[in-house]
Order: C-alpha cells, then sequence, then structure tokens
C-alpha cells in the first residue's frame, strides 16, 4: 500500500489540487467570465478595458512562467501552492473596494504573479507524480475535470449570493445595489481561496523520495536548453495555444447570451455558470475513455469538434429566439475544448519528456501556450466594442475556427512524431 501511494500519491491530495487549481483563478478570472455584464458594470469598464486587464496578468504570467517552473523543480509543491493561494486572497480585500482602473491595472499584474510563479509548475508537477508512469490521463482528466467542477459549483453559489444580497428586481436593480451585491461574492471567494491555502499547507502530500531529492539538486537553468532540443515541446506549445484560445472566448459566452440572444443580466450569469458544468462531465469521460497511449487521438477529435462549433457560431445563424441552436453550438465549441485541455498535459509522457525536467519544461511550454492571456482578451474586447451585436462575435469565432485549425495540424504532427520514436 506504502507503495501505491508514493506512485499515485493519496486521493486527497488529487482533491487538494483540483481545489486550489480552479479556486486561485476565481477572483482574476472565473468571477469575470460568469458575470461579464455585471462585472463591466459595476467596475465601470469596457470590453477593451477588461482586455487589457487580463493582457497585464498574461504579460506578468509569462515573465513567471519559466523561472516558477524551475522553482517547482526545486520545492515542495504544497508549500509553494499554500502561499500562491493566500497571496492571492489578499488581492480578493483590493478588490472588493472597486479601486480605480489604475490600481485594478496592477492588481492583475499582482495576480499575474501570485497565480502563476510559484503554483502553475508546482501543480501540474504534483499532478504527474500523482498519475505515475501509467495514470497520466486519468490524472489531468481528473485535475481538469475537477477544476471544471469546482468552477462551476462556486460559479452557482456565486450566483446564488449575488441574487440573495440584491434586494430588488434585476432588472430594475440600481448600480449600487448591484455593486453591493457583487462585492458579497469577491469577498466569499477570498475566503474560499485562503482556507484552501491552509488545507493544502496541512493536509496535502509531502514528496520526500530521495530519487526526486537528488534530481532537484542538478535542476539550472541549463535545463532549459535540453527542454529545448526536445522536439514535442514545440509542439504540445503549439496544440495548447490553440486549445486555450478556445478557452478565452468560454470568457464571452454570457456576453453573447446579452448582447445576441438578449437575456438579462442574472440569466447571462447563469449561462457563465452553467456552461462550466460541461468542463467537468467532458473532462471525466475522457479521463475513464482514453486509453493511455491514444490521448492525442482524442486531442485530434477534440480539434475537429471545436473547429466545427465555431463555424456555426461566425456563420452568423445563431440569433436571437434560436435558444436551441444557440445552447446546441455553445456545447459543442465547450465539449472540444474541454476535451483537449483534460489530456494537453498528459501527452509529455508520450511526448518522453522527463519527470526531472517536468517544472522546467511546463514552464517553457507555457510561456507560448499561454500568450491568448496577453492578446486574445484585449483583441476580443477591441472586437466587441468596435463591433457591437452579432458581428463582433461572429469575427471572435472566426479567428476560434483558425486556431482550431492550427491546433488540429500540431496534433496530427504531434502523433507522427510519437510514432516515430516508440
Amino acid at each position: 500500500m506504502e507503495k501505491d501511494q508514493n506512485k499515485r500519491g493519496s486521493y486527497l491530495s488529487i482533491i487538494l489540487l483540483i481545489l486550489s487549481g480552479e479556486l486561485i483563478f476565481m477572483l482574476p478570472y472565473v468571477l469575470a467570465r460568469i458575470f461579464r455584464p455585471t462585472f463591466l458594470d459595476v467596475f465601470n469598464l469596457t470590453n477593451l478595458e477588461l482586455g487589457s486587464l487580463f493582457s497585464i496578468y498574461g504579460i506578468v504570467a509569462l515573465l513567471s512562467y519559466v523561472y516558477g517552473g524551475i522553482i517547482s523543480d526545486r520545492y515542495q509543491p504544497k508549500n509553494l501552492i499554500a502561499i500562491s493561494l493566500f497571496f492571492t486572497s489578499f488581492g480578493g480585500l483590493v478588490m472588493a473596494t472597486y479601486p480605480s482602473y489604475i490600481i485594478l491595472q496592477i492588481l492583475y499584474g499582482y495576480w499575474g504573479f501570485t497565480t502563476i510563479f510559484l503554483f502553475w509548475g508546482a501543480m501540474i508537477k504534483a499532478t504527474r507524480v500523482w498519475g505515475g508512469t501509467e495514470n497520466q490521463g486519468k490524472a489531468f482528466g481528473f485535475l481538469d475535470g475537477g477544476r471544471g467542477l469546482v468552477a462551476a459549483s462556486f460559479g452557482s453559489i456565486g450566483v446564488l449570493i449575488f441574487s440573495v444580497f440584491l434586494t430588488s428586481d434585476i432588472k430594475t436593480a440600481t448600480l449600487v445595489e448591484r455593486k453591493e451585491s457583487f462585492r458579497n461574492v469577491i469577498i466569499f471567494s477570498s475566503a474560499v481561496v485562503f482556507i484552501t491555502g491552509i488545507l493544502v499547507y496541512y493536509l496535502m502530500d509531502s514528496n520526500n523520495s530521495k530519487q526526486q531529492n537528488e534530481s532537484t539538486k542538478k535542476i539550472s537553468f541549463n535545463n532549459i536548453k535540453e527542454v529545448l532540443k526536445i522536439r514535442s515541446v514545440w509542439l504540445i506549445m503549439l496544440i495548447i495555444i490553440s486549445a486555450y484560445m478556445g478557452y478565452k472566448v468560454t470568457d464571452i459566452y454570457s456576453l453573447y447570451a446579452s448582447d445576441v440572444m438578449m437575456f438579462d443580466q442574472l440569466e447571462s450569469a447563469n449561462i457563465g455558470s452553467l456552461q462550466l458544468y460541461l468542463r467537468p462531465l467532458v473532462c471525466f469521460l475522457i479521463s475513464i475513455i482514453a486509453l493511455k497511449s491514444n490521448h492525442i487521438d482524442f486531442i485530434i477529435t477534440g480539434f475537429v469538434v471545436m473547429l466545427i462549433g465555431s463555424s456555426l457560431f461566425s456563420s452568423g445563424l445563431i440569433q436571437v429566439n434560436m435558444n436551441v441552436i444557440f445552447y446546441f453550438s455553445l456545447i459543442i465549441v465547450a465539449t472540444g475544448t474541454y476535451a483537449i485541455r483534460a489530456l494537453y498535459f498528459s501527452i509529455m509522457q508520450e511526448g518522453k519528456i522527463p519527470l526531472i525536467y517536468t517544472g522546467t519544461a511546463v514552464g517553457i511550454i507555457s510561456v507560448i501556450g499561454y500568450t491568448p492571456d496577453i492578446f486574445a482578451t484585449p483583441a476580443f474586447g477591441y472586437l466587441l466594442d468596435r463591433y457591437p451585436g452579432i458581428y463582433g462575435h461572429q469575427i471572435v469565432f472566426f479567428i476560434l475556427a483558425m486556431f482550431s485549425v492550427l491546433g488540429l495540424m500540431s496534433s496530427i504532427m504531434f502523433k507522427r512524431l510519437k510514432n516515430s520514436i516508440i
């Protein structure tokens, strides 16, 4: 039993990884995704300004990925994750004051550091260690599916808190009333993030194996050169950047419901929350049915599905009073996106990336893979402000269709590379 625990880790540890893996992004990302119309109103932001906040976050995160990845190869993941959660939660207290746009810019830069530098590489490495050599699909499927369930659950709780503290009907509520109600959502989110940090610090397993301790002493910046020589690293970069574009588009689902489908703000928030439930459903299903040596085939299928869904939206066919088609197309895009997300780090095993380089490889891959944090959100914001209504959304989904093609081509190349090195 002890040997099995060393190989896969405890289920309590994966549960804590799941909780921390999503809750740390609750304040900078999830609230804006679920409550986008409300978020824009209470902070008096345009879509472009909100996109610029995400861009600032992305720039700081970009600088944090590589160095943070190297650190995660040297220190205990549980300590790095706990510290990240604590510092991230403090930012929520600032957010709850409804600061000026300049302060928001500083805050999002701060979050770009606290959510990535000590956290990201540590989370991915801890998950890879938990899965061992035989259960990478299971480990990362559980991680992203669980993160999706956490996001959906806390999103629903957030919507409930928002509606409970709203003293009048959403359609007649004043800006002051909406700000006061949304403040309660922010404070609740901050408290949950902080408490999760405590749980991680005291309850998550430590990795004290002799092999790990010896290998981490050898990690240095020279390992970046070694990782860059691995061909699969470059293809995983392209796969992730393409899939992450699909994930960034989930930020505007609630806005599409409001701008095009003419839903009110509470109904739009429910769209933002309910679509998140697709993530755990898809990821858990993928983790069950995906064979350990067949992950790349599921990623290829995911890009095909994402291409079909984004093409439906970009066609302009989905308009007001076409709710059934709207829900169907949303499900198509989200299913393809989440299926890919469930597996794109699991193929590190198939790409023959050594375990001791995991943190460094994750950092390097993430530098390119998550650049949509920098350019996608301001670009989408500009397009949606410049072309209000359905046309702006069509352009956004056309861009997603192009990235779906890029991801599909990269996945096919990865499969050929994998077959050549088996």
